[in-house]
């Protein structure tokens, strides 16, 4: 069994990236507790998206990163579902009407530009598309061969995790959004539909990327174990996913009625005194 040879992945143009996205956020977070006296620009805002940065920095900087790359299958897919689910929801949470005010005219811009396309089925469709295309076993090896396209492939996760978030937290207000029920479909059809492949990758008996046949050998797993303990973490990442969000969903639901209902009372209290 080999030792593995831990190593931080100080990629200079992922750091300057993250770094000037850091600047910009710093800098409109300032403005915005300036323009709207620390509403949505607040503690909660700034702790998520330093929750952000750090995960992906343990994603694309940490060993975690040489770890998929050079030994387990399983790493890498640790490092996936840190760019593809949990990095995005971060940044879109970190974010607010107030601090995208600038940006708030583009984006319904682009969102009136797409028509029918900026639809909350095209943010699952996206997400599941470009999730398993890259889990195709050519393309897979391909990028954790080739650094282009592993860069590529980071990016399109990223991409990929903004497309299925975004109709839920909403930065900026959607036309199409999703409403009662509907929410609750739309995260179960997104959480379902990449566990599956995790459940693919759990219980299958031939190694699907022959990449990891021929690496090093660690921590007492063969290729096949190592496999389906990479699908056996999906498929947990993306249940416990679906079960917060479930719970969040549901007392989001029940404070909205508590207002409406309270909304109402003023509303015939007023009619009444009149």
């Amino acid at each position: 069994m080999t030792h593995p040879q831990l190593h931080w992945t100080l990629d200079p143009a992922f750091l300057a990236v993250l770094a000037a996205g850091t600047v910009l956020y710093c800098r409109r977070f300032v403005h915005a507790r300036r323009e709207a006296g620390g509403r949505g620009a607040g503690p909660r805002q700034a702790a998520l998206f330093a929750a952000f940065v750090l995960v992906m920095l343990v994603a694309l900087v940490s060993p975690l990163d040489g770890l998929g790359e050079d030994y387990l299958f399983s790493m890498h897919m640790t490092q996936h579902i840190l760019i593809v689910d949990i990095g995005p929801l971060l940044l879109l949470l970190s974010l607010s009407r107030v601090i995208l005010r600038p940006l708030t005219r583009r984006l319904v811009a682009v969102e009136r530009a797409l028509g029918p396309v900026a639809h909350p089925v095209t943010g699952i469709l996206l997400w599941l598309a470009l999730v398993y295309l890259w889990h195709v076993p050519p393309l897979y090896n391909a990028a954790v061969e080739h650094d282009a396209v592993h860069a590529l492939e980071h990016v399109s996760f990223f991409t990929a995790g903004l497309a299925v978030w975004w109709p839920l937290v909403q930065p900026v207000p959607m036309r199409h959004r999703l409403t009662g029920l509907w929410t609750f479909a739309y995260i179960f059809g997104a959480k379902v539909g990449l566990g599956l492949l995790g459940v693919y990758l759990t219980w299958s008996d031939h190694v699907a990327y022959g990449y990891y046949e021929h690496v090093p050998r660690i921590w007492g797993l063969t290729a096949l174990e190592d496999q389906n303990l990479g699908g056996a973490i999906m498929m947990v990442e993306q249940s416990i996913v679906l079960v917060l969000a479930f719970a969040v969903l549901f007392v989001r639901m029940l404070l909205q009625s508590e207002q409406e209902e309270l909304r109402r009372e003023r509303l015939e209290d007023a009619a009444t005194t009149a």
